[in-house]
């Protein structure tokens, strides 16, 4: 991961540090049977934590969106949109897409805004923009936004910047159960769905590679269009194809979110397979763009970034054919790209001759 490294971020230590808080978390399962409630242990690592209380199972979640934030302001000082509203809308993203990974369907969503200075919030239509954002956002994921924080952090955050971060809630249907890998099996396919382009993964890379071009974000790519635009571009919610999928029957073997370790997400679950892909999806051109700049070959990019598939959903073959039905109905673009086969945990990309394993690598 070097250029993660040169741009400030080392996952080794990262990962380190969340396999330590996952031992700690786990000791404090048993704290639910006070409360009438049972902790799935097994959803430790996975996107979203579930539990179940009564006859109902829930899942939980906290993510943030990183330093996309800081684009947008850059972008905006330097002359381009904010893109508040996209930042904000990414963030319920994150949320909401990490629910559905486990299968649950989101319910609730609150909001997580800290500043270094309060002043932050009266510069031209930030704030209205965070708040619009937000709202649709909530709205596409068919999530009520509950509440939330905003505190003004001085000297812990800058005073030129805001932190975007969410919470949410979600339900998981009795009749399909939560969705954590246990029916993943040979033969099973996987289906992508179409990132809008960066999504939040890669952001810091991608700062480093505007900050070392002359036109910065105003940089043009070859279509004509301008770098911060296109890595601002809003990332997708999965949640409504889950949600018609769950409501129909349609029970994917595992879904997963791909973001930070790129296609090594697909080896997230715990089992042993080799995901074999035969075809890659069309990547989008800022990625190739900032893949190229930042000197990443491919098997980096791919470790990297989504490089156009933001979601990957895995089911037997029988289900596949109506998966690619409905996520079309649900306007996304779907991809059946590949299929598990059994061996070692292993990724293999073989139209680029690209094989990712487990070893050294931490991805629950």
């Amino acid at each position: 991961m070097d250029a993660y490294r040169s741009a400030g971020v080392d996952y080794d230590a990262l990962d380190a540090a969340k396999r330590e808080a996952l031992a700690a978390a786990l000791s404090t399962s048993g704290l639910l049977a006070a409360r009438g409630a049972r902790a799935i242990d097994e959803s430790r690592g996975e996107p979203a934590f579930v539990l179940t209380l009564g006859d109902t199972t829930l899942a939980m979640v906290l993510e943030c969106l990183g330093t996309k934030s800081i684009i947008a302001r850059e972008f905006e000082e330097s002359g381009g949109s904010g893109h508040y509203a996209d930042i904000a809308y990414d963030t319920v993203a994150a949320v909401v897409n990490d629910l559905c990974c486990v299968g649950a369907l989101p319910l609730v969503v609150n909001a997580y805004f800290a500043t270094g200075n309060s002043e932050w919030y009266g510069q031209g239509d930030r704030l209205s923009s965070l708040v619009e954002g937000w709202r649709r956002g909530c709205f596409d994921a068919g999530a009520t936004w509950g509440g939330g924080e905003s505190p003004t952090l001085k000297s812990l955050i800058s005073d030129n910047d805001i932190e975007l971060a969410g919470s949410g809630i979600g339900h998981v249907p009795n009749e399909s159960g939560p969705i954590l890998g246990d029916r993943l099996a040979a033969g099973d396919e996987i289906i992508f769905l179409a990132s809008s382009g960066l999504h939040a993964n890669g952001a810091s890379i991608a700062r480093r590679v505007a900050h070392d071009m002359a036109d910065g974000f105003h940089t043009r790519l070859p279509s004509g269009s301008l770098l911060g635009d296109a890595i601002l571009t809003p990332s997708r919610i999965y949640a409504p194809l889950i949600a018609d999928l769950l409501g129909r029957g349609i029970v994917p073997t595992y879904a997963t979110h791909i973001t930070g370790h790129g296609w090594r997400k697909l080896m997230r679950a715990n089992r042993d397979f080799v995901y074999r892909i035969g075809t890659l999806p069309k990547v989008p051109e800022v990625l190739s763009f900032l893949a190229q700049r930042s000197g990443m070959d491919e098997r980096e990019s791919y470790a990297t970034f989504n490089m156009g598939a933001g979601f990957a959903l895995f089911c037997r073959p029988e289900d596949s054919e109506r998966i690619v039905e409905r996520a079309k109905a649900c306007g996304l673009q779907p991809l059946r790209g590949g299929e598990l086969d059994r061996g070692p945990r292993s990724v293999r990309l073989e139209p680029l001759d690209i094989t990712f394993t487990s070893d050294d690598l931490s991805l629950r």
